[in-house]
């Protein structure tokens, strides 16, 4: 090698005469056992980086409907062992569809492709996924505490943090790591005062049989409906065989309290009216769709969003929160939860290339990168919305008809893109 291409190599992080590996993390602490929580895990024992999860319920949070998962979060899965697993549990699809007031096709949007991106779309209810996750993670021996309420931090130093559970006892770990959601507590310790904002607007989804809605030949789903009075009525396909769809609709709504929240959502007849109220407006398909819906098959829930952060990580990089806790993605590319499967993978890798003593740098190149990443989605969301909303007659845009350049965003590299972080931080 020559002298020229030794200064590059040691310049740029990639020393061939590096003799001495990083120091590794000794274990990461994991507030939540959800999605990104469970999923963080695998990573970091991917890594060989011990780890413990702490979950403030009983058990398992097993509620909730499906939600899609894109190429970039089945890369990733795939990557950690989950995808051979889950993939025939599934929906798969490629495109999602809309459709106007008229019931005429008029625009649609890539979510996946096997040639092109190397997965299909899916759309998976989340109790499989935890269900899986979960399975995973006993078997990999990484221990998971219930009924443990994370209530703050007690001290931070440059090589450890230290915080206390509601039974009043405190645990020290080298690193802490909040994945519990957009209500966070582990933000608490880097935003006391910080409270999501409801953004006024609620989803309310029911899911029934397909054969109930007589869809007719060539009609693509999954398919949004655009109302100009109530709004969009979404029909998903769901189930490895299509034979379920969800149903739902979004709207205006007070801000309520937990309690408030909880009993809307118990009152099942209430969201069976919201779902059918103006469907005689709508296509057929919608009004035979919810011509018959099974109150256990109801879900609400009400839209929250946190304001662009200054940091993910706390003054030490001992402290982290990622996924909702650390950022909202409206929904209209419907990469809010992939982005959060790219937050937990890409820190796994972080913490493995870097020394531990190092994390505090590394963490803000993770972050300045995720966040890069995070601005390109919200853009992608901002233009998508514009091509949907409704235009006068005569002022349509070309660039409307012209399909979204989407391989960033499904066909990332994160070994190689970590590294780049990493290279900018050297």
């Amino acid at each position: 090698m020559s002298l020229i291409s030794s200064i590059q190599a040691i310049l740029t992080g990639n020393c061939p005469f590096k003799k001495v590996k990083p120091v590794r993390v000794e274990n990461v602490a994991i507030i939540g056992a959800g999605l990104s929580g469970l999923t963080l895990a695998l990573a970091l024992h991917q890594q060989s980086i011990p780890c413990t999860i702490y979950e403030a319920r009983s058990a398992p949070l097993n509620i909730g409907g499906a939600i899609m998962l894109s190429p970039n979060a089945l890369r990733i899965f795939d990557l950690l062992g989950v995808y051979e697993r889950i993939r025939y549990e599934g929906y798969d699809f490629d495109k999602l569809y809309f459709r106007s007031p008229a019931d005429q096709p008029f625009d649609e949007y890539e979510f996946g492709g096997e040639e092109k991106y190397a997965y299909r779309g899916m759309r998976i209810y989340r109790h499989v996924l935890i269900r899986e996750l979960s399975a995973m993670v006993a078997e990999a021996n990484i221990p998971i505490h219930y009924d443990k309420k994370f209530v703050r931090v007690v001290s931070e130093t440059e090589t450890d943090v230290t915080w206390e559970f509601d039974d009043g006892i405190n645990t020290t770990a080298t690193c802490l790591v909040g994945a519990d959601g957009i209500h966070s507590k582990v933000r608490k310790y880097m935003y006391p005062e910080l409270e999501p904002k409801f953004t006024n607007a609620m989803g309310v989804t029911a899911a029934v049989p397909t054969k109930q809605l007589h869809v007719p030949e060539e009609y693509d789903l999954p398919v949004t409906i655009m109302n100009r009075q109530h709004g969009a009525f979404v029909i998903a396909p769901q189930q490895q065989d299509g034979s379920e769809v969800l149903i739902g609709r979004q709207k205006r709504a007070p801000e309520l309290d937990r309690e408030g929240w909880n009993q809307l959502m118990n009152d099942k007849e209430w969201c069976i009216d919201f779902l059918r109220q103006g469907t005689s407006d709508f296509p057929e398909i919608v009004q035979r769709a919810v011509s018959e819906i099974s109150p256990e098959k109801i879900n609400l829930w009400p839209f929250y969003v946190v304001p662009k952060l200054e940091k993910w990580s706390s003054t030490h990089g001992r402290v982290v929160i990622l996924g909702d806790a650390a950022h909202a993605i409206p929904p209209s590319a419907g990469q809010g939860i992939n982005q959060a499967f790219e937050d937990v993978y890409t820190y796994a890798l972080i913490v493995a290339k870097c020394d531990k003593d190092f994390l505090e740098k590394a963490l803000k190149s993770w972050q300045q990168g995720r966040q890069e990443r995070v601005d390109k989605v919200l853009v992608l969301n901002a233009q998508i919305d514009k091509r949907r909303m409704p235009k006068p007659a005569g002022q349509e845009d070309a660039e409307d008809d012209k399909p979204f350049e989407l391989e960033w965003l499904y066909k990332p590299d994160f070994n190689e893109m970590v590294d780049e972080w990493l290279r900018k931080d050297a």
